[in-house]
């Protein structure tokens, strides 16, 4: 049975964002507001809560998931940038993108898709998101919160309990947040590559 924390999303309460990041830190897989849409997210380091993540959204080994990183720095521990990358990240983080990237070799083997080092970056726009990133000093292993056989992202937190209060182990209602997911920027080869359009505006990233 997953617990139900409703924190503030413009003064997110520190006891809560306490005990939520102790729940991840301890394996528990929770349903958490983003600047587009609801998401789930795991411990980076834990196989299991990552094995539960794909079961409730039946992904196969090849999803690949995002880490969610509370800032630039964090970003270039975990993916390679380049000059021009850097400043394209600064001038569109923080925000609704996801940004494919060559990985480095912190980023654990299984997140990353069997045949391409690359891993998925995004730095939210969210106040409750990033007050869970700085109590965690990490990033978060993400994956938006869309169910199988659906094309849209669940966007209520009453709903997301009453539907998967026995799969999570908690659901922090953070308010609306939209219900478009991130617009996803492949930034692995030379010239950037719209992969996906959704609430970023990719058109900086277009010829």
């Amino acid at each position: 049975m997953s617990q139900f924390f409703q924190i503030h999303p413009d003064n997110p309460q520190s006891r809560l964002i306490r005990q939520a990041v102790e729940i991840i830190r301890s394996g528990g897989v929770v349903a958490y507001p983003t600047d587009s849409a609801y998401a789930l997210g795991c411990h980076i380091g834990d196989k299991s809560a990552a094995d539960k993540i794909k079961r409730i959204r039946k992904l196969n080994d090849k999803h690949n998931f995002t880490l969610v990183c509370r800032d630039l720095s964090e970003i270039a521990t975990y993916a390679k940038v380049n000059n021009s990358q850097y400043r394209l990240l600064k001038n569109h983080t923080p925000g609704a993108y996801t940004f494919i990237l060559p990985a480095t070799t912190e980023v654990p083997r299984r997140l990353l898709h069997p045949k391409r080092r690359q891993i998925g970056l995004r730095v939210p726009e969210n106040t409750v998101a990033l007050a869970l990133l700085e109590e965690l000093n990490e990033p978060l292993m993400s994956t938006t919160l869309i169910l199988p056989g659906e094309d849209m992202p669940m966007t209520d937190p009453y709903e997301i309990r009453t539907m998967l209060e026995h799969e999570l182990d908690l659901v922090i209602d953070g308010g609306f947040c939209g219900f478009e997911p991130t617009t996803v920027i492949d930034l692995s080869e030379d010239a950037p590559v719209v992969i996906r359009q959704g609430k970023g505006d990719a058109s900086p990233f277009m010829d």
